[in-house]
């Protein structure tokens, strides 16, 4: 069997753990090294947003190769093109932005499976090893991709019951932010009433044995994903997490220099005295 196809997130997932994973936003395939190392379960190359190209999402799978890390690919759209190229590369699977509407999704899945389950064209890519391990690759390809929708809006919200019984679907991701915008709460991400339709959705999917998944938006709120079910969880971006951690050192930093300053202060005072 093509055991480099065996997505690593299925593992996780049958024996009901959540899965951690990073967003991708930078072209440095040194981050998904250090990612690897740290023990993240899954990665996400974003190429929906941002300047990534297919020749980064290149060298972000060559870095995870060899590793128990699950490469996944949001695409731009979800058409043909941008579905096969990733999948193509080596991708276990992608993210398929603005999804609305069951038609949508089954059309993805179409342009991800090969024949008879779907129109996926056979090319001499990365993924099969330019050829030396076709027959292995597509013996298992269709059951061991990844096809996940990312809901984020009203539209979706909508008709969240018949994209839920597409067949096949295994996960599905949640966008509270562009989902607020959708209803005219911009600039948040969360807004009025968001939090809890994401979870009522969440219980729809969990009761078909679909995983939920969302991206957290600090330490406090991997933990509460994870006591509201998630599975699949992203703990932040790459570009996030470094602000996070520059601006938290800086503060360290600005605290100790006015600490210092009055303690300096106090020695004064005293010495007047």
């Amino acid at each position: 069997m093509y055991s480099k196809l065996q997505n690593p997130l299925r593992k996780k997932w049958q024996s009901n753990q959540s899965a951690y994973g990073l967003w991708i936003t930078m072209e440095s395939a040194t981050i998904t090294e250090l990612a690897a190392d740290a023990g993240i379960d899954w990665i996400l190359i974003d190429m929906e947003h941002g300047s990534l190209s297919y020749r980064d999402v290149l060298d972000h799978l060559r870095a995870a190769r060899g590793t128990d890390m699950a490469v996944l690919v949001r695409v731009p759209t979800a058409t043909i093109d941008t579905i096969k190229r990733s999948l193509d590369l080596g991708a276990h699977g992608i993210l398929l932005p603005l999804i609305a509407t069951a038609g949508e999704l089954e059309d993805a899945f179409t342009h991800a499976r090969y024949p008879l389950q779907g129109k996926r064209g056979l090319g001499g890519e990365r993924a099969i090893r330019w050829g030396a391990e076709m027959a292995s690759y597509v013996a298992v390809a269709n059951q061991e991709t990844l096809v996940i929708p990312v809901i984020e809006s009203h539209e979706a919200f909508e008709n969240i019951d018949h994209i839920l019984a597409v067949p096949g679907l295994e996960a599905i991701f949640y966008g509270p932010s562009d989902f607020s915008q959708s209803r005219g709460h911009m600039a948040v991400w969360e807004g009025p009433g968001i939090a809890e339709d994401i979870l009522n959705m969440a219980e729809k999917a969990k009761t078909r044995g679909i995983i939920n998944g969302v991206i957290a938006t600090d330490d406090h709120n991997i933990s509460l994903r994870k006591q509201q079910g998630f599975k699949m969880i992203g703990i932040g971006t790459d570009t996030s997490l470094m602000r996070r951690t520059i601006l938290s050192s800086l503060k360290t930093c600005h605290n100790e220099k006015h600490q210092l300053k009055g303690d300096s202060n106090s020695v004064k005072i005293h010495h007047d005295v």
